[in-house]
């Protein structure tokens, strides 16, 4: 049973050190963050489930102790997805997503339940991210979600997608969504839209609407912005 869910913005430089001297700018989202993760311990989950976009090769699900770095974005900076022995030397990375998600977590000093990840193609249909959601939903014990994913990279002329006059809309539709744990909006999000927008998160967001359709949650608003032109937001259902 889902019993909380925390969504947060999955972009490297949430991490300092990739950051470097624009670490500043992104202050309030780690500190939303932070508290995101807050909300999702005290629910007291007997598992937690890190949820993000991946590359086809990345997709699947990952156990405790996976490990992801930064070194594809400079920064020579590895993480561990929660507190197991890890994998050997040959297996999988985790994508990007999955490595900040990791990196959140190392940061709080996660320590409430075991931790493992899954990467979503961004392809996914929505129904099929549904399925994936109610198959994390029914598993025994209490679940929490970490769901890693940007809005739309669109929102300015300088943006990584450039400017397209739908990315406000389609950004302002997803915040209220989340902060409502509104499942029903989130099913409905448009994949095509959100692929030619750049939004990393719509494939996660509907795995989580799929989690969330009978548990009751309630949602939260924390933070929403667009530094750089991509749309970020944090959020909790509990």
């Amino acid at each position: 049973m889902l019993v909380a869910a925390a969504v947060c913005p999955c972009p490297p430089l949430l991490v300092p050190e990739v950051a470097a001297g624009a670490a500043p700018e992104l202050d309030a989202a780690r500190t939303a963050c932070s508290d995101a993760l807050s909300v999702l311990a005290a629910a007291r989950p007997d598992r937690l489930v890190v949820v993000g976009r991946a590359e086809q090769a990345g997709r699947g699900p990952y156990p405790e102790g996976a490990r992801g770095s930064f070194r594809g974005f400079g920064v020579d900076l590895a993480v561990r997805l929660g507190r197991g022995g890890g994998q050997e030397q040959s297996g999988r990375e985790l994508p990007p997503s999955l490595a900040v998600g990791a990196w959140l977590l190392e940061r709080a000093g996660w320590s409430a339940a075991p931790v493992e990840g899954l990467g979503v193609e961004e392809p996914l249909v929505a129904e099929r991210c549904a399925e994936a959601g109610r198959e994390i939903g029914a598993t025994p014990g209490r679940v929490a979600l970490l769901v890693m994913g940007d809005s739309s990279a669109c929102r300015t002329l300088k943006a990584p997608g450039y400017l397209d006059e739908r990315a406000a809309p389609f950004d302002a539709e997803v915040a209220r969504a989340l902060g409502a744990a509104d499942v029903t909006a989130l099913q409905a999000l448009d994949a095509e839209l959100a692929y030619e927008l750049k939004a990393s998160g719509r494939a996660p967001w509907q795995v989580l609407a799929g989690a969330a359709e009978d548990a009751g949650l309630t949602g939260a608003l924390l933070y929403e912005d667009a530094p750089y032109g991509v749309g970020y937001v944090v959020a909790t259902w509990s």
